[in-house]
């Protein structure tokens, strides 16, 4: 079974994270942050991985260190559950379209992280939610899961859409490129053999 559990807990926040791969979807989310569980809700249903958030955090101040560390803790429970990555396709992308916008994840599963963030927002705040923290949360995340990540809005105008369509499509493409090639016969998805570095 590919699935792990991560505790952390700092000054600042204090989450947990367990999450299965091969899962069906299922969730278990709160935060704290209403519209940032709407997201990971999003994530886990379109990646069909299991997911249980839990996150209490210094939102008195505000609300970055609670998303941030969310994903570093998500990211850490990702690479913990895939391993070594033995076997998986590595590779994919996907297009998501709501109504008016259209979005593009593209990813490497490769231990060798790195974000591209292509997406601007006409207004400051979803929700009570700023939105310069979806970048946070996608850089922890893709640091700590070990992914190299781009993420672009082709195009929309409606904000709430916008970052809906980015969440979803990270999790089409998540799940495309971690599951087991059946062709690949066990082996790491490199000519090295073994993936980073």
């Amino acid at each position: 079974m590919r699935a792990a559990t991560i505790e952390r807990k700092t000054r600042e926040t204090d989450i947990f994270v367990a999450l299965e791969l091969d899962g069906a979807g299922d969730y278990d989310i709160d935060t704290g942050i209403g519209f940032f569980d709407h997201m990971l809700e999003a994530f886990a249903r379109h990646a069909m991985i299991d997911l249980k958030v839990r996150a209490e955090g210094d939102l008195h101040i505000d609300m970055h260190h609670t998303v941030e560390d969310v994903g570093i803790v998500m990211g850490q429970a990702v690479a913990k559950a895939l391993g070594d990555c033995a076997g998986i396709r590595r590779f994919a992308h996907a297009y998501i379209a709501m109504d008016e916008t259209l979005s593009r994840a593209v990813i490497d599963v490769s231990k060798r992280p790195y974000l591209i963030w292509k997406v601007a927002f006409a207004r400051h705040k979803i929700g009570d939610m700023d939105t310069e923290l979806f970048k946070e949360w996608f850089h922890a995340f893709a640091t700590n899961a070990g992914v190299c990540l781009h993420v672009e809005n082709l195009y929309g105008d409606n904000s709430h859409h916008i970052i809906e369509s980015c969440f979803k499509a990270l999790a089409r493409s998540f799940r495309t490129a971690c599951e087991i090639d059946p062709r690949a016969g066990g082996e790491a998805p490199s000519t090295k053999g073994v993936l980073g570095g």
